[in-house]
Formats: structure tokens, sequence, C-alpha cells
């Protein structure tokens, strides 16, 4: 009698689990076709890039809400014993091996609907700065100035601090450095790196956001750093690049020496 109660529990179950497994499935397709889609659409789309691409994780979210609900409506079918014995399998199931993707979820949530950084953002988390490329609810995957492809966990939202250089906008802040020695003509030398700075093509100025330049005195040279915006963040590097080239080739062709190292006097 016991036998028999127990195979038609797991008569019920079985096609429940394959169930769910496949409206997962199903999911799963749906959502990275959908993403693809908007991705792919956004690159034509300008200044709304980040915005649409901001619509990805939210659906997804939708899509996954949707599929739990379809499971859902499976399992309140059950019978009481039969619930008791999915809840036992399920709860098993979450203790061996999916608390750290709940933890995940719950953190892709988060991240959806809080928007610590979005997709198109340059961030650092921990060791790690890029491009957020794609947000999942499980991960969230980044692309480093190096070109590699890091993927996150999403559970380290709550455990580290992210940095956002840009906070959603397209436009974003990039820092220059050069250095000059302490002999040098520091007037001509600003004068120099201010033009590389506004002629270079990627230096976006406005009202808002505008360029500066600063000078710090420090042991073996003068530091003069530049602060200025790019239309577009991906042209964060280039833009660095070039600023930096045009402005040795400038002190060169100028004769303003960069810093030299100065003998330090022996103490007797």
């Amino acid at each position: 009698m016991v036998e028999t109660q127990f195979a038609e529990i797991y008569e019920e179950i079985i096609p429940l689990l394959i169930d769910a497994a496949v409206i997962f499935i199903i999911a799963y397709l749906l959502a990275r076709v959908i993403s693809f889609a908007l991705i792919r659409s956004s690159e034509f789309l300008g200044h709304a890039r980040i915005a649409i691409r901001m619509i990805v994780p939210i659906l997804n979210i939708l899509i996954y809400t949707v599929a739990i609900m379809l499971v859902i409506q499976r399992v309140v079918t059950l019978s009481t014993i039969e619930l008791v014995a999915f809840s036992g399998l399920f709860g098993a199931a979450i203790g061996f091996g999916l608390k750290d993707a709940f933890a995940n979820v719950i953190g892709g949530v988060i991240i959806a609907f809080e928007k610590p950084f979005r997709i198109g953002d340059r961030i650092k988390m921990g060791e790690y700065y890029g491009e957020v490329v794609e947000l999942g609810l499980i991960d969230t995957r980044i692309v480093t100035p190096d070109d590699s492809y890091v993927t996150i966990p999403n559970y380290k939202i709550f455990t580290q601090s992210v940095a956002s250089a840009n906070a959603g906008k397209t436009e974003m802040q990039v820092v220059v450095d050069v250095y000059i020695d302490h002999t040098a003509d520091i007037c001509r030398a600003i004068e120099i790196f201010r033009d590389a700075i506004v002629t270079s093509r990627h230096v976006y100025i406005t009202d808002t956001c505008f360029y500066t330049i600063l000078t710090e005195n420090q042991i073996y040279a003068v530091r003069l750093r530049a602060r200025a915006y790019v239309w577009d963040l991906r042209d964060e590097f280039e833009c660095k690049a070039e600023i930096s080239r045009r402005t040795k080739t400038a002190f060169q062709e100028a004769g303003i020496p960069p810093p030299r190292l100065y003998p330090v006097a022996e103490t007797p």
C-alpha cells in the first residue's frame, strides 16, 4: 500500500520536474533572443544606446517571473502529500547547490531596479575595471581595457563596493597626466597641453562638460593633470593616448624637458 502511494506521488512529481525544466529552457532561449536583438539595435541609436540596453535585464526578469508563475501554477494543483514531497526535493536542491544561484538572482533583481550601474557603464568592481556589456539574472559581464571578458556573480553587489565612471551617461570624464621637469616653462607647457585637449576629436566640451588643468609639484617633476569629457565612453583610452602623444611631441618641439633625476647629496 505504501509503495503504491509513493509510486503515485513520484509519477506526479517527475513530469512536473520535466515540465519545469522545459519551461525554464524556453524562457532562457527567449530571453537570449530578445537580449541579442535589443543590444544589436542599440548600436544604431546613438545617445539612446544605454537606455535601450537597460531594458534587457528588466525584460529578462519579466520572462523568468512568468516562467516561475507557470511552474507554481502546476505545483498548486498537487495534493498535500505530493506538495510536501516536491517541497522536500526543491529544498534539498537549494541546499546542495542552488543557494548561490538564488543569491545571484536576488542580486540581479537589485541591480536591475536599483541601478547601481547600467549596461554601457564603465565600472570598477573589486580588482576589475571595464564596460558593462551584459546584465543577467545570475551574473554581470564586463569587457576590460585589454579586451578580457570577465563574468562577475551578481551576489558580489552585497560584498563589494562598485564605482561607476559615467553613471548611465554616454559621455564620461577622462584623466590625463603628463610630467615635466621643474626647470621647464610651466606656462608654456600648460598652453601646449590645453591646445592638445581642446583640439582633440574625442573631447566633448559644453557648459556642464568642461575641462580643467591642475598642476602639482612633486619631488622629481611637475605633474599636469587634465580632466575632460569624451562624447562616447568607448573613446576613453583612444582619447588619453591621443592627448598624451600630441602633448609629448609638442613638448619636444618646444624644448620643454621631461622629468629627470637629481643627484642626492650624501650625508657625512
